[in-house]
């Protein structure tokens, strides 16, 4: 008995990669509607800061909690003369980065780059990059959770009570009971803020370190989530606070002693580098640039949230 085997089709992302390398017309992921639809929730969100708008989240060529959400509000904002670039953690070469940066090329016309003074719409899971943005650039963030409330509040109708009336006090006990457990606030990716005086909003999924980046920020933020289905922003030029408490100042990660053992760099966001003790840039861009010396490494300095490195002498109890 013999047994044949279909050939595998190549599907979902891949196939839309596939089409893009054989040179034919752009195949389009969203239509116009849909396009309109995100563009409109982006205004809205533009006009209220921090508030989180909900949009018709459709299926993607990527599951939900991969980057649905940001690969949607990217396709709706960026056009053909447009440059986009995908970072993952802060790496260009990863392969969700390097996939989802030659599809969403390939499906709009538009061109791509790793390099960030290039690009013009820049989508990121996890990181700000360390080159300074201006107001050329659009920065969309793949959000897995939008809601900052929903470690003090579990109600969906709740939670959006407490956004209306500016009912924040279930988040302040909670950073409270933190600080009284652990002498600090241990929040990292997420860390909540008050954007514009007005909402708390979910920095998630960046880390402490780029937060004070999003304060008078030059330019647009725009969060999308799409297995929750909302859609939110900070615009260029508007106030964005940390939480914390008058006598607890707010703090960024800091690997005491620790420099990139690539190119020297102390004034980064660091990870490890695989070997007890190393440590390596996050924003791989920045790294190969310093090595090269075509990075301002001077203002990058000015710009960097040394003021705000770990004192442990200031904290409660000490």
């Amino acid at each position: 008995m013999s047994t044949t085997y279909d050939t595998p089709q190549v599907s979902g992302i891949g196939a839309l990669v596939a089409e893009a390398d054989a040179g034919g017309p752009p195949a389009g992921i969203l239509d116009e509607d849909a396009k309109r639809e995100i563009r409109r929730a982006a205004l809205a969100a533009v006009c209220v800061p921090g508030y989180q708008v909900p949009f018709g989240s459709r299926e993607m060529p990527v599951a939900r909690g991969w980057g649905s959400g940001g690969l949607q509000v990217t396709l709706g904002v960026i056009g053909a003369e447009d440059t986009v670039k995908v970072i993952d953690q802060g790496d260009d070469a990863g392969v969700n980065a390097t996939n989802l940066r030659r599809m969403i090329a390939g499906t709009t016309g538009c061109g791509e780059s790793a390099d960030t003074r290039e690009a013009t719409v820049v989508q990121t899971r996890h990181r700000v990059p360390e080159e300074a943005l201006g107001a050329q650039h659009v920065l969309v963030y793949q959000v897995p959770v939008p809601e900052p409330l929903r470690g003090v509040q579990k109600s969906v109708a709740e939670c959006a009570r407490m956004h209306a009336e500016g009912d924040y006090s279930a988040m302040w006990v909670s950073l409270y009971e933190d600080i009284v457990r652990n002498g600090m606030i241990t929040a990292s990716t997420g860390y909540p803020v008050l954007v514009g005086g007005r909402y708390v909003m979910a920095t998630s999924p960046i880390p402490r370190w780029d937060v004070p980046r999003l304060h008078e920020a030059e330019h647009l933020n725009l969060f999308g989530a799409g297995r929750e289905k909302r859609l939110y922003a900070v615009p260029p030029h508007t106030e964005v606070r940390p939480l914390t408490f008058d006598d607890v100042p707010f703090e960024v990660e800091h690997e005491p002693g620790g420099r990139c053992k690539f190119c020297g760099s102390d004034d980064v966001y660091l990870v490890n580098a695989g070997t007890e003790g190393a440590f390596a840039c996050s924003d791989t861009e920045w790294c190969a640039r310093v090595q090269a010396g075509d990075a301002d490494t001077g203002a990058h300095r000015e710009r960097a949230p040394l003021a705000l490195l770990p004192d442990p002498a200031a904290r409660a109890g000490r």
